[in-house]
This record gives C-alpha cells, structure tokens and sequence, in this order.
C-alpha cells in the first residue's frame, strides 16, 4: 500500500514536470509570411497542455518571427536566421530542431503534415531514436493520439510510450488558432553547425494564385481525367475565381499531366476538408 502511495505520488510529480517542459511547434513559412497550417499545428499543441514554444527556421525570416510572437497561446519564439536553411532542407532543419530539443528537453516535437513536416520530422526521429506519430487529427491526452491508416479507411488511436512525442499534425482536424493577442518572447534559437553535402538547394519554381490555399480552402472545385487534357482546366479556374474557391485535381490527371502535383488530392496529395455540407462545395469533374 505505501509503495502504490509513492508510486502515485512519483507519477504526479513526473506529470508536472512534464507538462512544465512543454512543446516545440516547429513553424512552416515561407521567409515572408506564416503559412496557415502552423495556426493549425500550434492549436493542437495547446490541447496537450502545458507551455508552446515556436520554432522559426530560414533566411531573412526576422519578419515571420514578429508575427509568429503575436498568436495567441505562445510562450516562447526561437529563431534560427541562417543561410544554411536557405531551401528549408530537411539535412540541414532537422539537426537545429534536435538543438533546440536538446537545450529545452521538450517533451513534445509537432509540425504541420505538409511537404515540409513530412520531411523533417523522419528526420528528427532518427537523430533522436524515436518513432514519430503520423497523421494526427485528435489528441486524446499527453500520450494518446489518432490517426488514421489504411487510406483512411481506418482509425487508430495510439498511445506512444516514446520519451518524446514527435507528431505531425493533419491542419483539417484541428481549428487555427487566432493570429493576434499574443506576447511570446522572441529569442535566438541554439547554434548548430550546418552539415555539407549531403544535398543542394537550386531553385524553386511556385505556381502564384490569388485562389485559397487548396488544404485550407472552404470549397474545392476538382477535376479529374474527365477534363480530357490540361487546357480545359481553365473551366474550372475561372469557376473557382468566381466561387472564391480552391482548384483540385485528382492524381490520375496528374499523372497524365494536366496539371501540377500541387493540385493532387487524395492519399498521396493533399488532404481537404470542406466547412461543411451547407456551407462549402465539392465539384467532381470526372
């Protein structure tokens, strides 16, 4: 009976001092603006409990920094400026956030599931021995997570009895945070040496739209091999610009390359969620 008390008694002390440790949302921008999904990322990491640090990874990313200390449930900005993460190169990313996290002792890892996340956070795990969590679009505790599998045909809730929790976070699952209200320090985020030549940034080539975000967007208009060929996609651009809508397309005609990957939905593209029925339109083009 007094080792059940003192057991007790260690895990609650165990529990606090985990909570005090906290969560390092790890940011996806593009050096000039926050990208919605790390509104997303960071309203997931506040249902944890317990601290919300921020990281910010780039060149020139002082701006982004700003405006990341100014969302609500933030505790602490760490700002890694550097050359080196000119690219976001997972290579170079993943050994600053493993920095971080060797300072700080987080007790949790998240990122946003985007092309971003998905790269670095493998990464992340493998530098610090632990099985990430993939997917996340509940939290059901500190230590209890959901996800689905299968394509989606499946949930599964687990629990990782990892040190560390690294997640990546579905943004469709979890409603943004607010951009304002929000003092968070800012401070400079540990140095690490940057590794060579394991890979090279050359460019980047972005399609510009004034169209939503298609992960984020209310209504998506998709088109799919029914469109015949890339040129009478522009029906359904010009719908979307009307609808304020998003363009979609499936991976079939992707792959017959009418348009980019960008646009590709679906288990090996992006996923989207419309607001709801009443409010928002899903037009299949096939």
């Amino acid at each position: 009976m007094l080792f059940g008390r003192a057991t007790l008694r260690l895990r609650s002390v165990h529990t606090l001092f985990v909570r005090w440790n906290g969560t390092l949302v790890v940011a996806s921008h593009n050096n000039e603006r926050l990208l919605p999904i790390t509104l997303n990322t960071i309203a997931a990491a506040k249902m944890i409990g317990g601290d919300v640090t921020c990281l910010v990874l780039g060149k020139g990313c002082a701006k982004v920094a700003e405006e990341v200390a100014k969302v609500g449930g933030l505790t602490r900005v760490l700002v890694a400026d550097d050359a080196a993460f000119h690219g976001f190169l997972p290579e170079q990313v993943a050994p600053a956030i493993v920095a971080a996290q060797n300072q700080f002792k987080f007790t949790h890892i998240l990122a946003g599931a985007d092309a971003f996340g998905k790269s670095v956070a493998p990464r992340v795990g493998a530098l610090l021995n632990i099985q990430p969590v993939s997917d996340v679009i509940a939290i059901k505790s500190a230590d209890t997570f959901v996800r689905p599998i299968y394509a989606g045909n499946a949930i599964l809730t687990v629990k990782s009895l990892e040190s560390i929790k690294i997640l990546t976070i579905r943004p469709t699952s979890f409603e943004a945070v607010a951009t304002s209200g929000g003092d968070a320090k800012v401070e400079k985020a540990p140095v690490v040496k940057a590794e060579s030549g394991l890979s090279q940034f050359v460019e980047q080539k972005l399609t510009k739209s004034d169209r939503p975000e298609l992960a984020g967007a209310k209504t998506v208009i998709s088109g799919g091999r029914g469109m015949k060929n890339g040129d009478n996609f522009k029906l359904l651009y010009e719908l979307a610009d009307k609808l304020g809508a998003a363009v979609g397309a499936s991976r079939a005609a992707v792959d017959a390359g009418f348009v980019p990957n960008d646009l590709q939905i679906g288990q090996t593209g992006k996923i989207v969620a419309p607001v709801s029925h009443r409010r928002a339109m899903l037009i299949l083009c096939e």
